[in-house]
């Protein structure tokens, strides 16, 4: 059964009339998205006034650009975690998949890293988002097919293809890299990264799909009540498994940008990423419970934590704070959260 907006309505949870302590709550969360964008002018204030150099364009862009691929693995968790799911394996699925692709383009004997040279050096970029997709695929299987845990399935995958990447690699850093990836990672258009304008190409996008199209507003439908969006007709395991796919592809995509940036695939590519995925998901306002959230928020919540660690670094204020700063960001999202949007948790 085709679905419809109709259905994508039946689906959605419905409230009772709100009290007028709930009229203030809703209102409250009505704007959740937009709340950090008085705190990124607040921290564009205080870097300034730490140091001249944040406002210039060369300290924005770099902003920007190191943003780019943690962005877009927040963009891929964003919509699973709308969807009700949740995949811990996209930290490894950035470093895995370039990875893999190097494995297989790269000549055997002619280098540092023993390619195996099966394919020819073009195909590195479509076989790196291949690999993205399959690991999607089969996170899919056996969430939705074999009805395993999501949490305990993806975890495993994280720590499986990790330590795959170790072995593929040897422990060492891939410093052959195809000329495709360094495009990517080096160009800029119109003076700025050309990772940076496909990124905001792809937020815009799914930000529009999710408002506009009956397939994304249907994630919503399923993360707020995934039974009764079946009940109406949305093919909700078809849309989870998509989303799935969709998710890993941008991690690997978010591989193809990182290793082009900095010219090698290191044996140990995005470890620890996933605690500044759900940092930023949850303080740009993306519910841990599905059904709300929205990619502009996600976005903000990624620009603050760059500028948050960007700020310091210009404060002189020593990186290993980073970590900590990090996981109280999350539990104070978390407890604002809570309130703004009147959730009740047990």
């Amino acid at each position: 059964m085709p679905v419809t907006s109709e259905a994508v309505a039946t689906a959605a949870p419905t409230e009772p009339p709100a009290s007028p302590a709930g009229r203030r709550r809703l209102d409250l969360a009505r704007y959740r998205d937009l709340s950090l964008v008085p705190v990124l002018l607040v921290l564009g204030l205080i870097g300034f006034i730490v140091s001249p150099a944040f406002l210039t364009s060369a300290n924005l862009i770099g902003v920007a650009q190191q943003s780019t691929e943690l962005s877009l693995l927040v963009l891929g968790e964003a919509l699973i975690l709308i969807v009700g799911r949740m995949d811990l394996s996209l930290e490894s699925t950035i470093g895995l998949a370039p990875c893999i692709a190097m494995w297989l383009v790269l000549p055997a004997g002619g280098g540092r890293f023993p390619g195996l040279g099966l394919l020819p050096t073009w195909t590195a970029i479509p076989v790196c988002l291949l690999v993205g997709a399959l690991i999607g695929a089969v996170n899919g299987f056996l969430i939705l097919k074999l009805r395993l845990n999501g949490f305990i399935v993806t975890l495993g995958g994280l720590t499986m293809l990790r330590g795959l990447q170790v072995a593929i690699s040897q422990g060492q850093s891939i410093v052959e890299v195809p000329n495709s990836f360094l495009y990517l990672g080096e160009t800029s258009w119109l003076g700025v990264p050309a990772s940076v304008w496909i990124c905001l190409l792809l937020f815009v996008g799914g930000g529009l799909a999710l408002a506009w199209l009956r397939h994304g507003r249907a994630l919503y439908a399923i993360g707020g009540n995934a039974e009764a969006a079946r009940t109406a007709g949305i093919r909700v395991d078809r849309i989870t498994w998509v989303v799935l796919i969709l998710g890993s592809l941008l991690a690997a995509f978010a591989g193809v940008l990182y290793t082009g940036h900095y010219g090698s695939v290191s044996a140990d590519q995005g470890s620890g990423w996933i605690f500044q995925v759900f940092a930023a998901t949850v303080i740009g306002g993306v519910s841990l419970n599905g059904g709300r959230g929205t990619l502009f928020g996600a976005l903000t919540g990624v620009l603050t934590l760059q500028l948050v660690v960007n700020v310091m670094t210009l404060a002189g204020v020593p990186p290993l704070w980073n970590q900590f700063l990090n996981g109280a960001i999350i539990i104070v999202a978390l407890i604002i959260s809570r309130y703004a949007s009147g959730e009740k948790q047990e």
